[in-house]
């Protein structure tokens, strides 16, 4: 039983990681340059960032709990486990935090879509915060994958 519970670790975190990878690095740039309404591209991205987000939020859950079950107390020594725990904070943080800024910011823009508003400066600059916590998120998952696969 414990092989289906190994396994279930390694699917959930290469679904997380490389959807992570998948969505903000693939499909949101293709949107963006594909469709001529900037605002429709920006929703859709949104849509797949928080359906990215519900995914990491379990998977992550998962992996710690999986981690603790699997090796105890140890499990809080290794680098894997902090790992995922910080991506777990940032992804809260992000899913719950900042990405209902942003959709406030937009909702207050209507009718004009928020980078022809008042409120572009604004969003922009959470956008920019968004950005970098991705990308911190995203490097941090490059490295979880890659010790993962170096552990076998």
């Amino acid at each position: 039983m414990r092989r289906f519970w190994d396994g279930l670790a390694g699917v959930l975190l290469v679904l997380w990681i490389g959807g992570m990878w998948a969505i903000g690095y693939v499909a949101a740039p293709v949107l963006f340059a594909s469709l001529d309404d900037k605002q429709l591209a920006g929703n859709l991205a949104g849509k797949l960032f928080e359906l990215g987000a519900w995914i990491g939020l379990a998977a992550a859950s998962y992996l710690l709990l999986y981690r603790i079950v699997r090796d105890g107390g140890a499990a809080l020594k290794t680098l894997f486990f902090w790992g995922v725990a910080l991506m777990l904070v940032l992804t809260a943080a992000s899913h719950f935090g900042i990405a209902p800024i942003m959709q406030s910011l937009k909702d207050q823009a209507m009718p004009l879509a928020v980078m022809q508003s008042v409120f572009a400066d604004r969003f922009a600059r959470w956008h920019g915060v968004s950005s970098i916590v991705y990308l911190i998120q995203s490097a941090l998952g490059l490295l979880l994958v890659w010790r993962a696969g170096l552990a076998r």
